[in-house]
């Protein structure tokens, strides 16, 4: 957890192996984020707090083994929404989950070993919360992932709530009362955009709060996400784990991982989604952060997200 510091300070001490520089490398990369960093030290980054909706802007580095941060939002913050945003912070960066255990893993499977050597202290950066993550399952439908982000980032430029910075103006995804009220958004279909005003009523009756996905039965979790209009089996399972940040899940609707495990196993065939869970045994109970290992694997080696046409609900 934090330390609450005076003000709109605080402080995480990661447990377990973890480097702000390899989620900053990550982020710069992340299309949904469209994310250029100012430095190679730090980390910006302008939301609206899960459930509260309030905008705050939030910048992070790295001292001496020790996450330091500050929050920005105005005189009008209460120190729940503070607490809040804190909170949503600490699992953005994956520091809710305590990662003691994840070198284990190598010791169970060698290729886990060579992943975690290879991208050390790389834990999952998740959308700043599900509503973002659902948001762009319904904008990335069918589209360029590149068409997507720019779809979002003008979005964002256009109606997102603003947040002063030390007198440096920076903007966050709209609120979902303000995305279910636009008539129009260029660049996207009647359908989609409706489909958008269906995600922005789930988040504001509570079904996308990360807190309560975390809770639920995973099952129940991924039921209830399908049951969003626009929202299938793939991007449920994006907003369950890089949205809501649930640390130990395969997620088997993604065709990727598949294609990623039989590279790193040098298999002659992508395998199926039973055989994908039987090896994912070993990896519990970190089974959705070994799939990130794989997945930026699979992109090293392959470039094939970057270089795709079409794209059915844009990956991560």
């Amino acid at each position: 957890m934090a330390e609450m510091g005076p003000a709109t300070s605080f402080v995480f001490c990661p447990k377990g192996p973890y480097s702000l520089a390899a989620s900053i490398r990550y982020l710069e990369g992340f299309a949904p984020a469209a994310y250029d960093r100012e430095s190679a030290a730090s980390l910006e980054m302008a939301f609206c707090v899960d459930g509260y909706w309030d905008p705050v802007a939030v910048r992070v580095h790295e001292e001496t083994g020790a996450i330091v941060g500050t929050v920005h939002g105005g005189d009008t913050l209460g120190p729940a929404v503070i607490a809040a945003g804190v909170e949503q912070v600490e699992r953005i960066l994956s520091l809710d989950i305590d990662g003691r255990g994840f070198p284990d893993i190598a010791r169970r499977d060698p290729v886990v070993a060579q992943l975690q050597s290879r991208y050390p202290g790389l834990r999952p950066v998740c959308f700043w919360s599900p509503y973002e993550a659902a948001a762009w399952s319904v904008i990335g439908q069918r589209i360029r992932i590149v068409q997507a982000a720019a779809i979002k980032a003008r979005i964002t430029s256009e109606h997102g709530e603003t947040i002063d910075v030390d007198g440096r103006m920076v903007r966050a995804f709209p609120n979902p009362a303000k995305l279910a009220q636009l008539a129009t958004i260029k660049g996207l279909s009647e359908t989609k955009l409706q489909r958008l005003r269906g995600v922005a009523a789930a988040a504001l009756g509570g079904t996308l709060g990360a807190a309560r996905l975390r809770s639920l039965p995973r099952s129940q979790a991924l039921e209830e996400l399908i049951a969003i209009p626009g929202i299938g089996p793939f991007s449920a399972e994006l907003i369950l784990l890089r949205g809501a940040g649930d640390p130990d899940f395969t997620p088997t609707a993604d065709p990727r991982l598949a294609r990623a495990t039989a590279i790193a196993y040098d298999m002659k065939a992508p395998p199926n989604a039973a055989d994908i869970a039987e090896i994912s045994e070993v990896w519990k109970p970190y089974r959705t952060w070994v799939a990130l290992l794989f997945r930026i694997m699979l992109e090293d080696e392959t470039h094939e997200i970057a270089g795709q046409a079409i794209t059915r609900t844009p990956g991560l």
